[in-house]
């Protein structure tokens, strides 16, 4: 096997992924990251990078997009190795370590953190065949550079948060923002909601309650416009387009995880105070995991990947102890080793 064995195998990129790879180098262990998404960040690249945080410890508010920024930043100290873009497949134990294959390889390693949020999730596609080709084409069904979309004209399809998020975002900025959705119920925060209404009343966006795609046109192989018909009466609306965003929410799966023996109750993994999962050698931390008292929330899941990546360092090295013992006096950091 060409991959040398590491220590702990991280599964999961987003902001407890993130910090869990930091702890591990802190810790003076070797690491890895694995995720299914191109990019770090997890749900906060993908779903919100432009919404403000407020309760991040020593941040009166920063935006995800910059909290991940700053995560990405502390983890690559240790130069640890990145597998982005990867599904994991399957978990095998050999003699004294796993081998964690995914679509893309084969990892060996002696403990893994599980940090998957809300398990592998990728954007639901809009159902209509007209729609398929011009994936990447002028549809994009995530957002990672909203700067792209200024001065554009820009479809978003969707009547949930992340629709009116980036409705109420790109009003302005975008040389118009329409918004379709195929009821007139929407799922979104009512503050949101009230925003972009207050957008659509200036001129700056256009909603069209009860319509959907139907069409999509070009001129010369590029994007123009599409054809939205109303799902009730079927009459057809022309709109003007550079740019369409689907945005329908994700579909999530645990996949290969929920065959490790893991005790797993909707798509959460039951975990004890060590977050150990009952499976020698493997952990969990952040939103994926349950116990009595849960809180999902990033700062919880910061705290539980400390613990979880302290666990799996004694675990490995009984020699180690499980408390790191202050930053602020570790070896690692340049600084005197209690």
């Amino acid at each position: 096997m060409s991959d040398p064995i590491t220590d702990i195998t991280i599964i999961g990129a987003g902001p407890t992924g993130l910090f869990a790879s930091f702890y591990a180098g802190m810790r003076g262990v070797s690491a890895q990251l694995v995720d299914a998404l191109p990019q770090v960040g997890g749900q906060l690249m993908a779903l919100y990078p432009e919404k403000l945080i407020f309760d991040v410890a020593g941040h009166p508010e920063v935006l995800a997009k910059d909290l991940v920024r700053s995560l990405d930043a502390q983890a690559r100290r240790w130069g640890q190795p990145r597998h982005l873009g990867q599904t994991v497949t399957g978990l095998e134990r050999r003699d004294d370590h796993y081998v964690l294959t995914t679509t893309a390889g084969a990892y060996p390693t002696r403990a893994i953190v599980i940090a998957a949020g809300i398990g592998a999730f990728s954007p639901r596609r809009l159902p209509q065949r007209a729609a398929e080709p011009w994936y990447g084409r002028g549809i994009d069904d995530v957002v990672l550079d909203p700067a792209k979309y200024h001065g554009r004209r820009v479809l978003i399809i969707g009547g949930g948060d992340t629709a009116f998020d980036w409705a109420d975002q790109l009003a302005g900025k975008a040389a118009h923002v329409t918004l379709a959705h195929r009821t007139d119920r929407f799922r979104a925060h009512g503050a949101t909601v009230d925003s972009v209404n207050a957008h659509a009343a200036s001129g700056r966006v256009t909603i069209h309650t009860w319509h959907e795609l139907a069409e999509v046109h070009d001129v010369d192989g590029i994007l123009r416009g599409v054809t939205l018909v109303h799902t009730k009466t079927k009459a057809p609306v022309r709109v003007d387009c550079d740019a369409v965003l689907p945005m329908l929410g994700f579909v999530s799966d645990m996949g290969a995880i929920g065959t490790w023996g893991l005790t797993i109750v909707n798509d959460e993994i039951h975990v004890n105070s060590q977050m150990e999962t009952g499976v020698p050698g493997l952990y969990a931390a952040g939103d994926v995991t349950m116990y009595p008292g849960k809180l999902k929330l990033i700062a919880t899941g910061f705290a539980e990947a400390a613990t979880a990546v302290n666990q799996a360092v004694h675990w490995i090295h009984p020699e180690k102890k499980v408390n790191p013992g202050h930053s602020s006096n570790l070896a690692v950091f340049g600084q005197k080793d209690d």
